[in-house]
């Protein structure tokens, strides 16, 4: 399949979806909470995908700013179409790896694994206010012995994925601390599935080989979670330069 053909199929899945990764609002109350945002806060939501974030992050302070970046085109016009008539709200297309404004918390979930937790944590710092906080998921083990369907598929997606304790080393190696950290719960990974399936089943009946093989990897990752949801997830953390 060349790339094009494949590009299109994924958009094609994912279009219109409210979210691109697991999580929920709760997941954002939580790291709120950990934090003293100022009523004015300024936050980033980076690799913000659709915006399936915006609304939790807005919430966490009565004047709050969200600038909503993300690389992908699609997904910048999908959260500019959604916002686009609130003022606390501003969307671009940008590279996650060059953050120009400074920011009271930097939200990402699910999206650090591009550029890995040292490298990310290295480059947001200069773009943290006084006091400024980073969130973020990244997937990772429960386990030392996972099976080999979670395995298989995380050394194709993700071969350097660690475990807890590893990101925690590397937020560390980073010059950080761990103000907390908390495994993404289910309801966060059904937010993503649940639509996800819904789209899946939509477009099987007309689909090309092109997008049924984008629809087989997508129904794959959906099952092989909810069959081995006990040996990896998300660690939710939250960390502050030391």
């Amino acid at each position: 399949m060349s790339s094009d053909l494949a590009t299109e199929a994924f958009f094609k899945l994912h279009r219109d979806l409210p979210r691109e990764g697991p999580g929920a609002p709760e997941d954002v109350a939580w790291a709120a909470s950990l934090l003293e945002l100022p009523s004015r806060a300024r936050i980033a939501d980076v690799a913000c995908g659709p915006g399936g974030d915006i609304a939790a992050l807005l919430a966490e302070a009565e004047n709050a700013h969200v600038t909503a970046l993300d690389a992908k085109a699609h997904f910048v016009q999908a959260a500019r179409d959604a916002w686009r008539a609130d003022d606390r709200v501003t969307t671009l297309k940008a590279d996650m790896k060059v953050i120009a404004n400074p920011y009271d918390l930097i939200w990402c979930a699910g999206a650090v694994y591009f550029m890995g937790v040292g490298p990310a944590l290295n480059a947001w710092r200069k773009s943290l206010l006084p006091g400024g906080a980073i969130a973020f998921s990244e997937a990772c083990w429960f386990t030392d012995t996972p099976s080999e369907r979670p395995k298989s598929m995380w050394d194709r997606e993700y071969p350097s994925m660690t475990n807890e304790a590893g990101i925690t080393q590397q937020i560390e190696g980073a010059g950080y601390v761990v103000l907390g950290q908390r495994r993404l719960p289910d309801a966060a990974w059904e937010a993503y599935f649940g639509p996800l399936d819904q789209r899946i089943a939509a477009l099987r009946a007309d689909a090309d080989s092109a997008l049924n093989t984008v629809l087989d990897e997508a129904e794959e990752e959906a099952a092989c979670w909810r069959a081995h949801r006990d040996e990896y997830g998300y660690l939710l953390s939250v960390v502050r330069p030391a």
